[in-house]
């Protein structure tokens, strides 16, 4: 055993002690308040045991956890002998309140105390998680899952090097920019799940941070069947501004400097997109009908990581040689016809050339702008193809198309003038 403890200092332990007592009888109050067998005393005589037997060194800490585990057995006996259900989480709880007391006589004070604090959120949740856990969807379990598949286990064995003579691919960069896509829009697939039955207005803003294009289809198609094709404008306007700002993450999150670049047009556009929903009053006024959920996919699938990564490579090889080749004007083409398939990849194919030093990150933040403006572009054909009312499909031509022209007029002055450049040098 280790004699040590016997020199230590009063002060340290009565510290330890205090934080051990106090973790547990954080996590103990919420058992008591669950009507559970092991409450406030339980929780804190076992925290100070773990805080203890580490003073005491290795060997008590083993013997301490055989007593915590007998002790388990003995609250789930008793619970069984009265017909009552083993109490499973209180036994995992008791287990850990035991390590973190561990921790705090090891001289750790923010990981058992961090550690405390989620535990208790885990369990008063109890309801809460119960209840979010049902509303799943199998799609959506197998969502998380690959997100992790993708994030935790491929990623760290790809390697971080140009793997081709001509120094093309970098699978380590192509991964971790579907990383981040597909990251962004399952969060932003919870966030819509969980806000949209507040109406259209919410649901066409998080669907336009997941798929602006599939959230168009589906409001047009809904506002179609309700006859409340007047709010399609709004609508589609809010998703084209949510989109904006997704490309505008994912840019400034791989070059920060590209926002000198991307924030220029992208308030202009908001602006004058502003304008026109503030001019129709549609902010201030709620829906006559109740929106209901978007029936977007699930964002993460093994499909659409494919589709993610392989857009990524093609662009990202395709826009090299092209600025090989034709300098800036080859990659802003590529941002063009890149955009009209994923804005997304695009933008994450140009950001991670300009962290290799193959473009600057203003030319990135203007392949970024053109690619959204791309993928705002191809919103009008499904509005045309859906709503029947020609004066709402005229008037939102024309506050797109407007909407559309200042990026443009932005990014081409920026270009002509380098205004982005002088930004980024002072």
């Amino acid at each position: 055993m280790n004699n040590s403890f016997l020199h230590f200092p009063a002060e340290p332990i009565a510290l330890k002690m205090a934080v051990s007592i106090g973790i547990g009888m954080l996590v103990g109050m919420e058992r008591k308040w669950s009507h559970k067998e092991a409450g406030i005393r339980t929780f804190a005589i076992v925290a100070l045991l773990g805080m203890l037997s580490s003073i005491l060194g290795q060997e008590m800490i083993i013997v301490s956890l055989i007593g915590v585990f007998l002790l388990v057995i003995g609250i789930n006996a008793r619970s069984l002998m009265t017909d009552e259900t083993v109490e499973i989480t209180t036994s995992a709880a008791l287990i850990v309140n035991y390590l973190l007391g561990v921790l705090v006589g090891l001289g750790h004070i923010f990981t058992p105390v961090a550690g405390a604090i989620v535990m208790t959120m885990l369990l008063a949740w109890k309801t809460e998680l119960n209840r979010f856990a049902g509303g799943l969807l199998p799609s959506e379990i197998r969502s998380a899952i690959l997100l992790g598949l993708i994030g935790f286990v491929i990623y760290p064995i790809l390697p971080d090097r140009y793997i081709d003579p001509w120094q093309l691919f970098n699978p380590s960069d192509a991964w971790i920019s579907i990383i981040a896509i597909a990251g962004i829009g399952f969060v932003n697939y919870v966030c819509l799940r969980i806000f949209s039955t507040s109406g259209l207005y919410m649901g066409a803003i998080f669907g336009g941070l997941v798929n602006s294009s599939a959230t168009v289809a589906e409001v047009s198609t809904r506002v179609q069947a309700s006859g409340l094709t007047s709010k399609m404008t709004t609508l589609c306007l809010l998703t084209t501004i949510a989109m904006f700002a997704r490309n505008l993450v994912i840019a400034t999150l791989f070059v920060p400097a590209s926002i000198t670049a991307t924030l220029m047009p992208l308030l202009a556009m908001c602006i004058v997109a502003a304008f026109f929903v503030v001019r129709d009053k549609v902010l201030e006024s709620k829906l006559d009908i109740d929106g209901g959920n978007l029936k977007l996919d699930s964002p993460i699938s093994l499909p659409k990581v494919l589709k993610f990564g392989f857009i990524f490579v093609v662009i990202q090889v395709g826009g090299t040689l092209l600025t090989r080749a034709f300098g800036s004007y080859g990659i802003l083409a590529t941002g063009v016809f890149g955009g009209l398939v994923s804005s997304a990849s695009t933008t994450a194919a140009a950001a991670t050339m300009a962290m290799h030093g193959r473009l600057t990150a203003s030319l990135a933040g203007s392949v970024a702008i053109i690619s959204s403006l791309a993928s705002a572009l191809i919103n009008l054909p499904i509005v045309w193809r859906t709503i029947k009312d020609k004066a709402v499909v005229k008037k939102l031509t024309v506050e797109l198309s407007l909407v559309i022209a200042v990026g443009i007029a932005v990014v081409v002055l920026d270009r002509v003038f380098q205004f982005s450049d002088m930004l980024i040098r002072h």
